[in-house]
């Protein structure tokens, strides 16, 4: 309660300061690590927003995890984040002034393990760390309905997690140095499991039940100019579609911002269920599972969540 308090008045100070970069022309953006934000890579190395917004600054923020896009929003740092369902839905419940205004993306996430420390779940002690973003991300809600669905307690690992970056969650796994288990996505998740010592042991859609969008769009509640998010929208379509047409000038773009070689880009990218999309699926499952098992203090109704023009 006392938490909460604290980011109610934050919110309502940042309300009253009349603090809002779209007056000044600039648009703060934030976003993740990873393939699922793939067209707003590809956005900002094309212009493609500046192209539907001439007369704004875009500015682009690469954020470690939500916790920083969520102090960020609170403050006026940033306008726009990108984020699972989990972490957005977390601070609705701590009436945090945001709503979704679109989907990014499907991504097949999952639980790597190092079969070098850990072969089963059962094998997890103290010993053995779970590396993902953050408490709250969608890797640990996912993590978390695996575990009730299939040991029957929801936060049976939750003492065994450890937050990192994917980038550095990946050394550490490969490496069989920090942790024995990472929660991750593309390309990481890809890459991890070239080596013969690592393997699935979670598949996300399993864990879910079905399909769910991985990556939203988030804009602060207080954030009225709908000529914006109809600039943001139109860019980040225009690069969805260049990525489903011609995927092989989109890897060729993109292959140095992952680090990879454009052959392996263009095979992530066409990945069968890799699928970027405005459509946002999962918000009621993923509140009502939170709810019940205490990680909402209320049920979140997806009616109640969508940016309203």
């Amino acid at each position: 309660m006392k938490g909460k308090l604290i980011i109610i008045l934050i919110a309502i100070s940042v309300i009253l300061s009349g603090c809002n970069s779209s007056d000044e022309k600039v648009i703060k953006i934030a976003q993740q690590y990873g393939l699922a934000y793939a067209p707003l890579e590809l956005s900002k190395e094309l212009g493609l927003i500046e192209k539907y917004l001439p007369d704004y600054e875009i500015q682009w923020k690469q954020i470690m995890n939500t916790a920083t896009i969520r102090e960020g929003m609170l403050s006026s740092d940033l306008d726009i984040g990108f984020m699972g369902i989990p972490p957005f839905l977390i601070g609705v419940d701590n009436e945090m002034g945001w709503r979704i205004f679109r989907g990014l993306s499907e991504a097949p996430v999952g639980m790597t393990i190092n079969t070098n420390k850990v072969t089963t779940l059962d094998d997890f002690d103290a010993n053995h760390k779970i590396a993902l973003p953050q408490p709250g991300s969608i890797q640990h809600i996912l993590l978390s309905m695996f575990m009730e669905k299939n040991k029957g307690q929801a936060d049976a690992l939750d003492d065994y997690l450890i937050s990192m970056a994917h980038p550095d969650g990946q050394i550490a796994l490969l490496s069989a140095s920090e942790v024995s288990a990472h929660f991750s996505s593309p390309p990481y998740i890809f890459e991890e499991l070239k080596d013969d010592n690592i393997k699935l042991l979670i598949d996300g859609k399993d864990a879910f039940g079905g399909e769910f969008t991985f990556i939203v769009g988030v804009v602060k509640e207080n954030f009225k100019n709908d000529e914006v998010i109809v600039g943001i929208n139109k860019g980040i379509d225009e690069a969805v579609e260049m990525i489903k047409t011609n995927p092989e000038k989109v890897a060729e773009l993109m292959a140095p911002v992952y680090g990879l070689d454009e052959e392996t880009t263009l095979l992530y990218l066409t990945n069968k269920d890799m699928d970027y999309s405005n459509e946002v699926k999962g918000v009621d499952r993923f509140s009502e599972f939170m709810f019940i098992n205490g990680y909402l203090e209320e049920n979140v109704l997806e009616e109640d969540v969508f940016y309203e023009k």
